[in-house]
């Protein structure tokens, strides 16, 4: 009885929080998934009864596969980009921090200070500073110093593209992704004895090679029109600055980490002949997996949501430097187009939830080992 009583009473206390939860957050989910399957828009947007007509997914079809939405598909590939490098470059520069503080250097307590105070400001006064530091008088003029030319580099503005590659092929490129991915699952099914399973992974692998090297015209185009897409050099500075703020913040959670795995194995190490260099690369590292996948999913949501950084930096309405957040805002708020607007929030949307489900999944998984 006492037990049904303490079920009831916290179900009682938690049943506040759990309705406004529904209410304002999967209720708002919902309501701005119905919304990107309207035409709500135009100069009727906002007038009181002001209607729209249910166009199905005719929005999706339009960003990825419309004349007019080449920005859409340019601003997605920046996302991309932003994504990847930012995540890695915080990963990486956060370690070697951590790595260096982890010997107790002389200092430490300033260089901690030093490394963890740009996490501390917002996006906006970064973004403003930085955008100073980033024009023809401030970092290019460096080389001066020291008797060099300067650099002659548009950190937020060049026009160049690099890694380019032919949105049409988009669907071929996806099942390259998708075959490589199963191939490595099925190569460690079998690396772990289960050949059964194995094999019947190995299948679809084999379909999907099939169909890719088949002849082409078998396989859909995502464009009836070449349509080229690449990584701007503009967003280099934008990379840059996310990841001097935020590598403090792995800096944080590896040196946590690496202090917590004790002297003795690291003495132990020694005496097993380790140099430093092994230590960190044998041990140490393989030891951090936990915190480095809580790191991943963290910057990955944080490089998805890079709006106030870009705007402050950049501008809302340079192209080069663009991200997915910004179009939304711009579709929504300036153009008046809220059905499209709200289709692209839903895809930026979808992939915030693939990193957080991904982290979900894992916890409970490691909650139940």
């Amino acid at each position: 009885m006492s037990l049904s009583r303490d079920k009831l009473f916290a179900l009682l206390t938690l049943l506040p929080s759990l309705v406004l939860i529904s209410i304002f957050v999967y209720g708002f989910i919902g309501h701005t998934f119905y919304i990107s399957l309207t035409d709500w828009g135009g100069a009727a947007a906002y007038v009181e009864g002001g209607g729209f007509n249910f166009i199905g997914l005719k929005n999706y079809r339009e960003l990825f596969t419309g004349f007019l939405d080449y920005r859409f598909r340019q601003d997605l590939v920046n996302t991309f980009f932003y994504l990847v490098f930012v995540t890695l470059g915080s990963l990486g520069l956060g370690l070697f921090f951590a790595i260096l503080l982890d010997r107790a250097p002389r200092g430490e307590g300033f260089f901690k200070t030093l490394f963890l105070y740009p996490m501390s400001l917002s996006f906006i006064v970064t973004g403003t500073i930085w955008r100073w530091l980033l024009t023809d008088h401030g970092i290019n003029t460096l080389p001066l110093f020291v008797g060099l030319s300067p650099l002659n580099f548009n950190w937020v503005s060049s026009y160049e593209q690099i890694l380019q590659f032919n949105w049409q092929n988009l669907p071929k490129m996806t099942a390259l992704l998708v075959t490589a991915i199963l191939t490595i699952i099925a190569i460690r099914t079998w690396l772990q004895g289960h050949w059964k399973r194995g094999f019947f992974m190995a299948i679809p692998v084999a379909l999907l090679v099939a169909w890719i090297f088949w002849d082409d015209a078998f396989i859909p185009k995502a464009l009836p029109f070449a349509e080229t897409h690449g990584f701007n050099l503009a967003t280099v500075g934008i990379i840059i600055v996310a990841v001097w703020q935020y590598s403090g913040y792995t800096m944080a959670l590896y040196l946590a980490g690496l202090r917590g795995i004790g002297e003795d194995l690291h003495e132990a190490a020694k005496l097993d002949g380790c140099s430093e260099f092994q230590f960190y690369a044998r041990v140490a590292i393989p030891l951090l997996k936990p915190l480095t996948f809580s790191a991943i999913i963290i910057l990955a949501h944080i490089s998805l949501k890079m709006f106030d950084l870009i705007f402050a930096l950049a501008g809302p309405d340079n192209a080069g430097t663009s991200h997915l957040s910004l179009l939304m805002y711009l579709k929504t708020f300036r153009g008046n187009q809220l059905g499209k607007g709200a289709a692209i929030s839903v895809v930026l949307f979808i992939m915030i939830a693939l990193f957080v489900i991904s982290y979900l999944i894992r916890s409970y998984w490691k909650g139940k080992a």
